[in-house]
């Protein structure tokens, strides 16, 4: 366990904005920032940090909380975990307590996997630098690249030995467990239960996560036996989907969003030279055909995408089709092309830095106005395959959010094409409207069935339920808000509103479940003499607890000073008049209790037959009228006027 006062050094050193920085293209917006969510796909911003506070609150996917909590949702952490990725992040040292081996053995199943990764990174980096056989073979392969030994660390390149149990025999050996080495894809199982390594005599690529922890690696052969795959690659794993990692985007983020542009390469290498050339803002799809949750990844950080081919033709056509993804999450793409027999990899290193860059400044495309240009020069004067480009070119521009962007793209198409600009517009219009109602259908298909008329008009327990929930959320909000402010009103002073509050509610029973826990915290805390704040409960080891106090702090629209400066409109303050917002909303929630213990009463009434019992009812029920009737009138002469 991480001691109390380390996790505090990390608490107060922890800029939140910072750290979701690195992970969201986030902007300026009054005293909060904002940016879209990571967890749900959409393009107008909902994604909230408030650095005041310390939180941030995704409005698409109702999930907020601290620094901490983002880093738990976001890559799956544990609370541990994000401690020590923040920690390492400010250079603090993490103090924990001894673990017993029982603590140990229990280590999560994710977490393993991510310790045996990154045991054998630093074995394959050793091994390709202290061993005679990884600096003869390894070491040499990567310089006659060209590669410094400052990539070459910064990346964590390494050997494996080409042995059929160099890294499986040293790791069973340093303890770790076979299962993780095999699930992992580091070790292989032969049918008779033993294991090999599944990379022998390759040079390695390790793939780091988004925060920089080892995942997967890639290991490129160095012999020229065609019977032995070039690369192989690690096999999905709970740590590893390869559709979700960008190869380099650990190394290039930063870069990516100072830049405002994404340089999307095919390889390893490719990233390689052209980070090492002082491009850093480059990443990969490492081989696979690129997806949409690799875009999206993208997206985070910048909305221009910039893809640099080499000189393959059989290759950029066959990838074409599957580029309209990227229109169709609303970024910019623009295509660069190099010369024959030149990726950028052998570019930047021929003509460095600058000649990259030229080459690059004076060759880039835009996707629409590239893909025509390709398809157009194999048609020749062939009217039906024109015909057939022409439709292919409009789908892609059918697949453009923003119809501004689009009506740009079919006027130059329209140019480029040498047909009527009305026509091309037609056939867009008839796909978009072919689209949306393929769209309308699919959303008829799933929507749930209609609830029953009579069910809207009777009173359910749901109804009931999220009133009880929403009355008594309202006294958690005043609770964090104004819980340690303190009270100067006529007839009560020299206390604090937090108390005050819980003394005036020890006679309420709370149901929504969260409220409650909440409600019994913070009594727990006062009567140990401790006043707890927002950050208290922002910081919760609760997660429960966490959702709900970001939930009730957090706002997603700010009221600009507008509203009075030009406008002379008077918004209603809660501060103006604190008597009548705390006391209005403890009675309103004893009210609404009240209310219940009456229905519950007169339904009562009605099934009981037994005099005696009727009276003792009657007489309860006329009790409780008589206390709802002086809320009513407290409410009536001193909350409302």
């Amino acid at each position: 366990m991480i001691i109390k006062s380390t996790i505090d050094r990390i608490m107060e050193a922890t800029d939140i904005v910072e750290v979701i920085g690195e992970f969201v293209q986030l902007k300026k917006r009054g005293a909060n920032y904002v940016g879209l969510s990571p967890f749900a796909n959409e393009r107008t911003p909902s994604f909230t940090v408030s650095p005041a506070k310390g939180i941030f609150k995704d409005f698409s996917s109702g999930k907020g909380g601290s620094a901490v909590t983002f880093l738990m949702e976001l890559e799956k952490f544990s609370y541990p975990e994000a401690l020590k990725w923040l920690a390492k992040k400010y250079g603090i040292e993490v103090e924990e307590t001894v673990e017993s081996t029982e603590n140990r053995e229990e280590e999560n199943r994710r977490e393993s996997l991510m310790i045996v990764s990154g045991y054998a990174a630093k074995f394959f980096h050793e091994s390709l630098l202290e061993t005679d056989e990884g600096k003869s073979i390894g070491l040499s392969y990567f310089k006659e690249r060209g590669f410094t030994n400052d990539t070459i660390k910064k990346f964590e390149l390494g050997y494996s030995p080409d042995q059929w149990e160099a890294f499986t025999g040293q790791a069973l050996k340093d303890g770790y467990q076979e299962e993780f080495m095999v699930e992992t894809g580091l070790s292989v199982k032969r049918d008779n239960g033993s294991l090999y390594d599944r990379y022998r005599g390759r040079v390695m690529f390790p793939i780091h996560s988004f925060t920089g922890r080892v995942i997967a690696f890639g290991g490129r052969t160095l012999k020229n036996d065609k019977n032995v795959p070039k690369y192989v690659n690690s096999p999905e794993s709970e740590i590893y989907h390869k559709s979700n990692v960008l190869y380099g985007l650990y190394f290039a983020k930063k870069a990516i969003r100072e830049e405002d542009n994404c340089y999307l390469v095919e390889g390893y290498a490719d990233v390689l030279s052209v980070h090492q050339a002082g491009i850093e803002n480059v990443v990969a799809s490492s081989g696979t055909s690129l997806t949409v949750e690799q875009i999206r990844l993208i997206s985070r950080f910048t909305k221009n995408i910039t893809i640099l081919y080499d000189g393959d033709a059989a290759g950029i056509k066959a990838s074409l089709r599957g580029l309209d993804m990227i229109l169709e999450e609303g970024l910019n793409v623009k295509v660069v092309l190099f010369p024959d027999g030149h990726d950028p990899d052998s570019y930047v290193r021929n003509f460095g830095t600058n000649g990259f860059k030229k080459h690059i400044a004076d060759n880039k495309k835009d996707f629409i106005l590239f893909k025509t240009d390709i398809l157009l020069k194999e048609v020749g004067n062939d009217p039906i395959k024109k015909a057939e480009v022409i439709r292919e070119i409009v789908e892609s521009i059918a697949k453009i959010p923003d119809s501004i962007k689009a009506s740009v793209f079919i006027k130059e198409c329209s140019y480029q094409l040498q047909i009527d600009e009305r026509a091309l517009l037609s056939e867009l219009n008839k796909m978009r409207t072919a689209k949306a109602r393929k769209d309308s259908q699919q959303q008829q298909n799933t929507r749930p069935a209609p609830v029953d008329e009579p069910h809207f008009f009777d009173e359910p327990q749901e109804r009931v339920e999220r009133e009880d929930a929403t009355q008594e959320k309202e006294i958690i909000r005043l609770l964090l808000l104004y819980g340690n402010k303190v009270i100067d009103w006529d007839g009560i002073a020299n206390t604090y509103i937090g108390p005050f509050m819980i003394a005036e509610l020890s006679d309420v029973d709370f149901d929504y479940p969260a409220a409650k826990k909440f409600t019994e915290i913070y009594r727990r805390e006062v009567e140990n003499g401790v006043l707890p704040d927002e950050q208290y409960f922002i910081h919760y080891a609760d997660k429960e607890i966490v959702d709900l106090t970001v939930t009730q702090i957090a706002t997603k629209y700010t009221l600009s000073e507008n509203w009075y400066e030009m406008h002379k409109i008077l918004v209603p303050d809660e501060q103006a008049n604190m008597k009548a917002t705390i006391l209005g909303a403890i009675f309103h929630l004893k009210k609404h209790k009240i209310g219940k213990i009456l229905e519950g009463l007169r339904k009562e009434l009605q099934t009981t037959s037994v005099e005696a019992d009727q009276e003792i009812l009657l007489n309860q029920y006329m009790h409780m009228k008589k206390v709802e009737k002086t809320i009513s009138d407290y409410l009536g002469s001193v909350i409302l006027k």
